[in-house]
């Protein structure tokens, strides 16, 4: 079982910059497909951007394509998440979640097994 853990999270104007880290209490990271989701306020858990566990394939959510990148270094067990040019939409709390191995990644929330606690990014207009 693995726990990821968030980390980078912050307050920053829009169209600013920011990168989140994911690093996993317990066992190595670079067997799990890893998922970014966010929730807004009254809002549904939504998906970001996902990365296998290779790293060689990735996916983004509409709203993101062309402004963050997912990506991750198996040699220093992380998954982060850069995240440019940032909108007041993007205010939310931001997840970090991992497949069990032998899983591609999930678009899906339901499709993760182990999720951190979160970290809250709140882009100021």
């Amino acid at each position: 079982q693995v726990q990821p853990v968030e980390s980078g999270g912050g307050l920053v104007q829009a169209g600013g910059s920011l990168r989140l880290s994911c690093a996993p209490s317990g066992r190595t990271f670079s067997t799990y497909a890893t998922g970014w989701f966010r929730q807004a306020p009254g809002k549904e858990r939504d998906f970001v951007a996902a990365i296998s566990r290779g790293g060689g394939s990735t996916y983004y959510g509409d709203s993101v394509k062309g402004r963050f990148i997912i990506s991750r270094d198996n040699a220093k067990n992380a998954v982060y998440l850069q995240m440019n040019s940032l909108k007041p939409e993007d205010t939310a709390v931001y997840y970090c979640a991992a497949r069990n191995p032998s899983y591609s990644p999930s678009y899906v929330a339901a499709g993760y097994d182990y999720w951190g606690q979160g970290t809250q990014v709140t882009v100021s207009s």
